[in-house]
């Protein structure tokens, strides 16, 4: 484990800066209803606005600052660096987690909660609640290094054990995650020779062969297929051709900006307007990790690599998650949990925490919902 702290030269940050400030805009859609519309992709009216406080107003340092707030190291596993931050917990036997974030997100996901789980003590909470927290950022993503060809969720997850075990010397540790942190989780549970327990915040496991049976089920099926039809697009291309959409979106921080912030907006629970989701500041901080790392495209190769997985070394049929899993299902997301019976004929559900509110960065727009899943399921194992 090295000593890693986040230092972006400013040539960087100015060089993005000069980019955004002389991107030149386009058309949109126009007409009775459609000022405001996200349903032809980023609204346009929102991205110059996001754009103008970008340039003007945006403090990068700030975000830096609050990521360097907490220890971070790199560690060679494998032939690959990983980057992360590891906050030991108070007391005097804080329990072992890893966080896993996904794509469009980031480490940056879980500043909000890492202080809450490592010291509960501090924001009103039981010191017996406390853990040790670990967050990587994904190969490929963030300060990680750059895997040389695709991998995926099942590779990470070989990675993250490794991490926890040999690197960090955490054994018996639950693992986190929604988005592909909550495969990388679920592959953790399943063949991690360190972990003991799983706690997801999507579906990220389904073992093979098993599919609806109620009516129920068969319901919830259809409508989840209708919305990934509609909302799967960039699935299909990041999947089969993630190297031809690199070329636009390295040379374009605005077109980086617009690809993730549409999944921010499709995927979070909107109910009570996007501003009251997430600041402006968090929308950037997030999209400045991908710039100011040069990743959108290793990023993306992790929906290739889980298809190359998937044929290079498939999952038995019938293979089930036997470990504890703790679940929060938060009500608006891009894969939605299907009924519960279900789940539970693929995974050990030890714990169902359904919620009103959230959606799929749940660590970022929900992160006491988030907590208090976690706990309540850590206290059970």
């Amino acid at each position: 484990m090295k000593p890693f702290k986040i230092d972006v030269a400013q040539t960087t940050l100015s060089d993005i800066r000069t980019r955004v400030k002389a991107y030149e805009w386009h058309e949109m859609p126009r007409g009775d209803g459609l000022d405001g519309t996200w349903a032809y992709g980023a609204n346009l009216d929102f991205m110059r606005e996001l754009c103008a406080y970008w340039v003007d107003a945006f403090e990068w340092r700030d975000a830096e600052a609050a990521l360097n707030a907490f220890p971070q190291f790199t560690a060679t596993v494998e032939d690959i660096d990983l980057h992360f931050t590891l906050e030991k917990g108070s007391g005097s036997s804080p329990r072992p987690i890893i966080l896993s974030h996904g794509w469009p997100g980031s480490v940056f996901e879980f500043t909000h909660i890492i202080d809450k789980l490592a010291h509960p003590e501090k924001h009103g909470g039981d010191v017996k609640d406390a853990f040790t927290v670990v967050v990587p950022s994904l190969p490929g993503y963030g300060w990680s290094g750059k895997p040389k060809r695709p991998i995926g969720p099942r590779t990470t997850a070989r990675l993250f054990d490794k991490l926890m075990t040999d690197v960090a010397k955490l054994p018996g540790y639950i693992a986190q995650g929604g988005d592909w942190g909550s495969a990388i989780s679920a592959y953790m549970s399943y063949e991690g020779k360190g972990c003991k327990a799983a706690h997801l915040n999507m579906m990220g496991w389904t073992s093979p062969g098993v599919g609806p049976e109620t009516e129920e089920e068969k319901t919830f099926a259809a409508q989840a297929g209708a919305l990934f039809q509609a909302e799967g697009a960039y699935f299909l291309e990041q999947t089969t051709k993630p190297q031809t959409l690199s070329y636009g979106m390295m040379d374009s921080p605005v077109g980086v900006a617009a690809w993730i912030v549409e999944k921010f907006h499709g995927w979070s629970d909107t109910r009570m307007g996007f501003d009251k989701a997430y600041t402006k500041d968090q929308l950037l901080t997030n999209v400045m990790i991908y710039l100011v790392t040069r990743t959108f495209n290793t990023a993306t190769w992790m929906y290739r690599g889980r298809l190359e997985e998937q044929f290079s070394m498939p999952i038995p049929k019938g293979a089930r998650l036997e470990k504890p899993t703790g679940v929060a299902a938060f009500p608006v997301d891009l894969i939605p949990w299907p009924p519960r019976s279900q789940v539970e004929r693929s995974i050990n559900v030890a714990r169902w925490d359904a919620f009103e509110h959230g959606g799929h960065f749940a660590a970022l727009e929900r992160p006491d919902d988030l907590v208090s899943s976690i706990r309540g399921f850590a206290r059970q194992l």
